[in-house]
């Protein structure tokens, strides 16, 4: 497996556990050369 196709599995990963632990907010990947290099959660908390 290539290095962009193990930085792409990984990031995948990271996604899916980040997205499966907010209720409310974004997530925003910065890729640089076809390869992400850091990916940021901002997460709302709703208050009823």
């Amino acid at each position: 497996m290539d290095k962009k196709q193990e930085n792409f599995e990984q990031a995948v990963e990271k996604l899916k556990k980040l997205i499966s632990t907010m209720d409310y907010g974004s997530i925003t990947l910065i890729v640089q050369d076809n390869v992400v290099v850091q990916i940021e959660k901002n997460e709302k908390i709703r208050i009823k």
